[in-house]
């Protein structure tokens, strides 16, 4: 966010223009920044890598077009010349054509990889074979999520999350209009100034114009994380398992339906239980008498309201089931209400479980839809507003950036952080976010108690350390 300290120099902590809460504000606003900038460029630059291919292309790739015809072969067929295409490969999902110009997609595991194929469903011909763990896609999704360095990437990503909210709070307590401030220089920039003064201007303007967006992203992205979304929120929020007492579950979870890396099952199932097949469990699905396959699958999917995108997935195993669904995480649907899946018994068709948008808890909901916002998944327009929200965001970490280095005194020799007065009294407005941000978000509130400790403990007993911090 915005400073308001003059060109080129610092003033001192009893500056009469500053307020003593103002200078400890931008002190931790610097300091914050100084850990939360990288990574909020990192995720804005992924992020526009994904949200193209989300809401312009294919997670797989460019869009592949085929000539409609009068017929389609059967799902059977289409799988079978896949398989043919493919010695050895073992057939892992089927999703049907979201339009009839456009191909199916079949994904089968090969080795240690996981293959997604293009096929023509007109004429059975495989069209592109795709290493679905290391498309563009993915190795964006994967940085985004992890840095590519697994659990310990994705604990700083937690952390930098969990700093941004006070990296926003205090920006807009030093922004906020007051005095002779009003808000038409906090949400329209002056671009008649020049040097600091302008890139103040804007970084102000369009911090203000972002910061609720910007929150709403973060308190996303941080329901998928490793420990407040793993630990906490998510087993809390999940869809409960319970409604399912007469069916036999399995160990495995519906994380098992993706494909190991990527986030392509809604937020609200990843940790519940998956059924299993051979009871005599469930309701009334596929007509008595009639074979279980991939084919009879796909007209019942269809029969019971299916339609556009939507995914088979195949039992991996004897107890493996049939799992029909269609939902905005997978890019099936641009609406998140929609979202609906189905599990059928590979041995007696029967319905064995369901789970759609109106079972999800509140915070499921609430994810479902906050993660389509966040992926771009809604349509254009939502890509679009996505694609200029990530674009600000960079521009928030390069003008701030910019701000400090046309501030610090040429060959200063150290951070120039903003100085802490030395007097002040208790600041109850950034204790209060200090004590929510350590009680919501464990691993960036660990973070803060680390710095003060450090700041109180360590620095006030090394003086040149402590210069050089400053």
């Amino acid at each position: 966010m915005a400073t308001t300290q003059p060109e080129t120099t610092i003033a001192p902590a009893s500056a009469p223009t500053l307020g003593k809460f103002h200078m400890l504000a931008w002190r931790w606003h610097f300091y914050a920044g100084l850990y939360v900038v990288p990574f909020l460029l990192m995720l804005a630059l992924t992020g526009l890598v994904m949200v193209f291919f989300t809401g312009f292309q294919n997670r797989l790739g460019m869009t592949i077009d085929v000539m409609p015809q009068a017929q389609t072969a059967s799902v059977g067929a289409q799988a079978q010349a896949v398989l043919a295409k493919l010695p050895g490969a073992q057939l892992k999902e089927y999703v049907s054509p979201k339009s009839v110009t456009v191909p199916a997609w079949f994904v089968v595991k090969l080795g240690d990889r996981v293959e997604a194929v293009a096929l023509n469903p007109y004429t059975a011909e495989v069209i592109r074979t795709v290493d679905k763990e290391n498309t563009v896609f993915a190795w964006a999704e994967k940085i985004h999520g992890t840095l590519l360095i697994g659990d310990v990437g994705d604990w700083l990503i937690e952390i930098a999350a969990g700093l941004g909210i006070v990296l926003i709070v205090t920006g807009l307590y030093m922004a906020w209009p007051r005095g002779s401030v009003g808000w038409r220089q906090a949400l329209v920039p002056d671009l008649s100034t020049k040097g600091r003064v302008w890139w103040k201007s804007l970084h102000v303007s369009v911090a203000f114009w972002i910061s609720v967006v910007l929150t709403f992203f973060l308190v996303t992205g941080l329901a998928w994380s490793g420990v407040w979304g793993g630990k906490f929120v998510q087993p809390w929020g999940s869809f409960p398992a319970a409604k399912w007492d007469d069916v036999p579950k399995s160990d495995a979870t519906h994380a098992a339906l993706a494909t190991p890396g990527l986030k392509e099952v809604p937020w609200g199932l990843e940790q519940t239980p998956l059924p299993v097949s051979g009871s005599t469990a469930g309701k009334p699905g596929l007509p008595a008498g009639q074979p279980v396959n991939l084919d009879t699958v796909e007209a019942y999917a269809r029969s019971i309201g299916f339609g556009g995108q939507f995914h088979i997935a195949v039992p991996q195993d004897a107890s493996g089931v049939y799992s029909i669904s269609a939902d905005s995480m997978s890019g099936d649907l641009t609406n998140p209400t929609g979202d609906r899946f189905v599990h059928i018994d590979r041995y007696t068709g029967r319905v064995l479980a369901e789970a759609s948008f109106a079972d999800y808890s509140p915070m499921a909901k609430f994810m479902a839809v906050g993660i389509a916002l966040h992926q771009g998944d809604m349509g254009l327009v939502s890509a679009g507003v996505n694609v200029v929200f990530c674009l600000a965001v960079v521009f928030l970490c390069v003008s701030g950036t910019v701000m400090w280095w046309k501030r610090r005194p040429v060959n200063a020799g150290r951070l120039v952080a903003p100085r802490a007065p030395a007097d002040a009294k208790l600041w109850k407005t950034g204790a209060v976010v200090m004590l929510v941000v350590a009680l919501a978000f464990p691993l960036s509130g660990a973070v803060l108690v680390g710095v003060l400790l450090l700041d109180t403990l360590l620095l006030s007993r090394w003086p040149a350390l402590k210069q050089r911090l400053n």
